[in-house]
């Protein structure tokens, strides 16, 4: 379906990965007919990648649906405030509020719910364990893929696990929130308080938190939902 739309896209990547496994989603989205960028974030604290969220978020000209995957939803949540952004879909991810953080978030996660293997930090930034990493993080990617994934993970900033939002965006933009139900990171009712929480649209996918790369039709499909509703239309308008 090839149709000219008034909404530009812009896909932010979380903890431990880096923005080459929106690649999926990115080719639906462009086979639609959408402007999609794809952020880098440094990931050395919330505040670099909110910046760098900024420089891509410079280069649009259309109004600007963000879209974060787990970490990411952290910087959506900060750099959401940025005048081209109408709307922001949350992929399995933290949604702070003010004055949070993820470190905050999954500290007072409820006493039984899955902890992410985190090591402790080396020099000021963290990994997965290794040997965990595919049934914590890709439960349903191919084993082959998701082998590439924990030995080619990124360093996480212990600066961007702490770093805290100063004002919620999801406070003045609609949100899509998309509940990942096999998810061994963020566990799904931590997900669907969130969700609820910023008062948005919920779906739910039965997938692990890689769903971009697993069920990229299914992310696609959210995005693609957030994007042609009225509210974000009328917005554009």
């Amino acid at each position: 379906m090839q149709v000219t739309k008034n909404i530009e896209i812009v896909l932010v990547h979380g903890g431990f990965v880096d923005g080459s496994g929106w690649e999926g989603v990115y080719k639906l989205l462009r086979g639609d007919g959408f402007r999609v960028s794809v952020v880098q974030n440094p990931t050395t604290s919330l505040a670099d990648d909110v910046e760098a969220t900024k420089l891509v978020l410079a280069d649009h000209y259309r109004p600007v649906l963000l879209v974060g995957h787990s970490y990411g939803g952290a910087v959506i949540t900060e750099a959401g405030h940025d005048s081209k952004v109408v709307g922001l879909v949350y992929i399995a991810a933290f949604a702070p509020d003010d004055g949070e953080s993820v470190d905050s978030i999954l500290k007072a996660a409820p006493v039984g719910s899955p902890q992410p293997p985190i090591l402790p930090p080396r020099g000021g930034f963290l990994f997965l364990d290794r040997i965990q990493f595919a049934t914590a993080f890709a439960g349903d990617v191919d084993p082959v893929t998701a082998a590439f994934m924990a030995d080619s993970q990124v360093p996480w900033g212990v600066g961007a696990l702490t770093g805290t939002i100063g004002h919620a965006a999801w406070k003045t933009r609609p949100s899509w929130y998309l509940v990942t139900t096999q998810d061994k990171m963020i566990a799904p009712p931590e997900q669907r308080t969130m969700a609820k929480r910023i008062r948005a649209r919920v779906f739910e996918e039965d997938a692990s938190h890689a769903v971009y790369i697993s069920r990229p039709h299914a992310v696609a499909d959210v995005i693609r939902t957030a994007a042609l509703s009225h509210e974000i239309q009328k917005a554009a308008a």
